[in-house]
């Protein structure tokens, strides 16, 4: 049997213990907290479109996740997204907190702008999400399916004006692509580029262009509201809990996502780009980020490191071939 002088030593050095454990807890969770890194994320384009979007988003999640102290969000538009990519490759080299938000549409606008830098310059980190391009009109619009859209295009090219994101995006690709398998001129349609979703999103409403093109997400609050009407959307199947048509089973063969994701400085180390990376990945494995997807509709497309690399690879020559074919770029 114990006595209680033997029982009142024991608890003595087990309440001992317990505030030793605590405070190497609380320590150990201080010095991960000091430890975060502060990040900057520079978003080639203006506020209010889809890289934007993704750029505030990563922000709000890699601090509500503690994966960061602070994360600062810059914008830098201008030439498909391609000022902002000179920027980080001439400014940021060897800065292992810099990162830019990237996407199909910059793999296309460095072709099509002649760009001096290349998506190649920077180091992949991860793809992230994609969205499907959805094309709208004003609810006023006599324009009620893509069948009208084609006649209309048809009757007068030029009368018809395609509004979209950047020179050289995916908005541009898809309306491209369009008018190539309706039998139009693929090189030689009226294309309209403004420097965020939010001017598309202006410029429709007002009835200042025909038709619209961006990501849903983008239109998808004035589509439930009755103030836009969405002829189209590029998936290859119709969207669970969305009740728009795609091209596919309109008679136009053209489907794919507008993937987006984030890429480093050049000259980083490799134990550099293994810390983005996990703390990327721990990103997007955190609930936060999975409540984001399903908010804004996005399709989760995560891939880091080496595959995303080979990824980007294999999307400059596909996009490359894409932009030649469409007479975007010179042969």
């Amino acid at each position: 049997m114990f006595s209680n002088s033997s029982i009142n030593s024991n608890g003595s050095r087990f309440a001992c213990r317990s505030k030793a454990v605590l405070a190497g807890v609380i320590l150990a969770a201080t010095a991960a907290t000091v430890s975060a890194a502060d990040y900057k994320v520079l978003v080639p384009a203006a506020p209010g479109g889809g890289y934007d979007q993704l750029g505030r988003a990563v922000q709000a999640t890699m601090q509500s996740a503690g994966l960061s102290r602070r994360v600062q969000v810059n914008n830098a538009a201008g030439a498909g997204g391609t000022i902002g990519l000179a920027q980080l490759i001439n400014n940021s080299k060897g800065d292992g907190n810099a990162l830019m938000v990237t996407g199909k549409g910059m793999v296309s606008a460095q072709y099509i702008n002649n760009s001096p830098v290349t998506i190649s310059n920077a180091t992949p980190i991860a793809r992230l999400t994609g969205e499907f391009v959805v094309l709208v009109v004003p609810r006023e619009s006599p324009l009620k399916s893509m069948a009208d859209l084609v006649a209309a295009y048809k009757a007068n090219p030029g009368a018809v004006s395609w509004a979209g994101g950047f020179a050289g995006g995916v908005d541009q690709l898809t309306a491209g692509m369009i008018v190539q398998r309706v039998g139009g001129g693929a090189g030689k349609f009226n294309y309209v580029a403004f420097g965020s979703g939010g001017e598309v999103l202006s410029q429709v409403l007002g009835g200042h262009v025909t038709v619209g093109l961006g990501g849903y997400n983008e239109f998808a609050s004035q589509i439930k509201v009755g103030k836009l009407r969405a002829l189209a959307v590029t998936a290859d199947r119709r969207i669970d809990g969305i009740d728009i048509p795609t091209l596919k089973e309109q008679g136009i063969d053209v489907e794919f996502v507008n993937w987006r994701g984030l890429v480093a400085a050049p000259g980083i180390t490799d134990a550099q780009r293994a810390e983005l990376v996990d703390a990327v990945s721990q990103m997007a494995r955190s609930e936060h980020w999975k409540a984001t997807l399903d908010k804004n509709e996005w399709v989760d497309m995560l891939m880091t490191g080496d595959a995303f690399r080979q990824y980007v690879d294999a999307e400059q020559r596909t996009v490359l071939q894409v932009v030649t074919d469409l007479g975007l770029v010179k042969k």
